[in-house]
């Protein structure tokens, strides 16, 4: 059931045990900040929150890049917790010394975004150092369903820590130095049982800036398949943050007041997080391996579709809830893990700086568009005192369509791009590419 050969489980468990904390820290640090920004702050500044946050995680991956393919990941894993452990002592600061309450909420929200998309991408890449891939595909759902497991833990946190702190008389931003000290804990894993991991050994090449931050983009544009990927994940991401927002639109008017919020934000994301875990832990293996990957890539367009033209024809909040649920849940497990396994199609000397372009820098284009063109239409119902939320729906509905249209282009392109000749050094260890896959 699990999936696991003779000699695979202390690894599995270490890295395993990573994504545990991260997301953990993330949990906690998502809940508390988005209950608390709204209730300060107001809903319609999310989309410039976004704005900024992504536009930060785009720079901050324009700077990872330069170094992702040129020092040993496992360093830069440790690195990267290290530097979390220490954020969250000086956010902490931030408190203690009076800070608005909307900038600390502000900044613990760019901080939790910052663990969900930054850790997790040198986490993947060193992941694919250490398996080839076909383990990918076997062993990856499994690491992965360790994020659930401490999303779990960190939504149980999140809702009883008020409470708990509020008996013992502690004050309640001091959970802030419970998520430095997961990361010391994961700081210590990481030089515990990994710091002699074997990975495959990778050509470091000297090349200029300009160079480092093209090669993904080169890539992905001469390889077929991986050039309908990025339309798709450019299209997803518009659709998925223009969804959120009226998530947060809908269920903001329904539960006031941060407590009520936060309450209802904790049940929502328990539930996200106990599908989740079981879609992950029990059927995505399965799911791509009797569907073939190149196929597996139409579930998230597909949600999308639904989910945006349900949500243009009733604000119920079963409607809503429900749609944000089947986002984050293919998202998060089928979707995700397709493509993580894709991308060990790349030869691991350009292997990090792919996965930087496809996971960090169209994702965040792609939000960074959606918040623009929100917020535009927000701005402009405001001042003609119209509900235009049919108009910014409506963009969501066409991003379905594109990334439809681009998965279709993809499919049909797979298996030509199996023989590109930006896959050529991936193919001199085999006979052929094909010998690897497991369908």
């Amino acid at each position: 059931m699990l999936h696991l050969q003779p000699g695979e489980g202390g690894l599995v468990f270490a890295l395993g045990f990573l994504l545990f904390g991260n997301s953990l820290a993330r949990q906690v640090s998502n809940i508390v900040s988005l209950s608390g920004f709204l209730n300060s702050g107001g809903v319609n500044q999310m989309l410039l929150v976004l704005l900024i946050d992504y536009t930060i995680v785009l720079l901050v991956a324009m700077l990872q890049s330069l170094i992702v393919d040129r020092f040993n990941r496992v360093q830069l894993i440790a690195a990267i917790s290290l530097a979390f452990a220490v954020v969250f002592v000086f956010l902490r600061l931030m408190f203690a010394f009076g800070a608005p309450e909307w900038l600390n909420y502000s900044v613990m929200y760019l901080i939790a975004e910052q663990q969900f998309v930054l850790f997790p991408i040198i986490f993947w890449v060193l992941a694919n150092d250490v398996y080839n891939f076909s383990q990918s595909q076997r062993l990856f759902p499994l690491i992965a369903s360790w994020s659930f497991i401490g999303k779990l833990v960190g939504v149980g946190i999140a809702g009883i820590s008020p409470i708990v702190f509020a008996s013992l008389g502690i004050r309640s931003e001091e959970i802030l130095l419970f998520n430095s000290l997961i990361y010391v804990i994961a700081f210590l894993v990481i030089l515990g049982k990994l710091h002699d991991v074997p990975t495959r050994t990778t050509v470091q090449q000297s090349e200029s800036t300009q160079e480092t931050l093209s090669e993904g983009w080169k890539f992905v544009r001469e390889v077929p398949s991986f050039r309908y990927l990025m339309v798709a994940i450019l299209a997803l991401a518009l659709a998925d943050t223009i969804i959120e927002f009226r998530f947060l639109v809908v269920t903001d008017a329904i539960f006031v007041g941060q407590m009520a919020y936060q309450n209802f934000y904790s049940l929502y994301r328990l539930l996200a997080t106990l599908l989740a875990f079981g879609v992950q832990t029990f059927v995505t293996t399965r799911f791509i391996e009797n569907a073939q990957l190149k196929n597996v890539f139409f579930v998230f367009p597909i949600i999308i579709l639904l989910g945006s033209g349900g949500m243009m024809l009733t604000t119920a909040l079963a409607m809503t809830v429900g749609t944000m649920l089947g986002v984050k849940l293919t998202r998060e497990t089928v979707d995700e893990t397709a493509r993580k396994s894709f991308q060990s199609l790349v030869p691991e000397e350009r292997r990090g700086r792919v996965s930087m372009f496809m996971d960090s820098y169209l994702p965040s284009l792609g939000t960074i568009l959606a918040c623009l063109i929100t917020g535009a239409i927000v701005l402009a119902g405001a001042l003609i005192g119209r509900d235009l939320s049919l108009v910014y729906m409506s963009i969501a509905l066409l991003g379905g369509i594109v990334a439809f249209w681009a998965v279709f282009r993809l499919r049909n392109s797979y298996e030509s791009s199996l023989l590109n000749w930006r896959l050529k050094r991936r193919q001199r260890a085999k006979t052929s590419i094909l010998d690897e896959l497991e369908f």
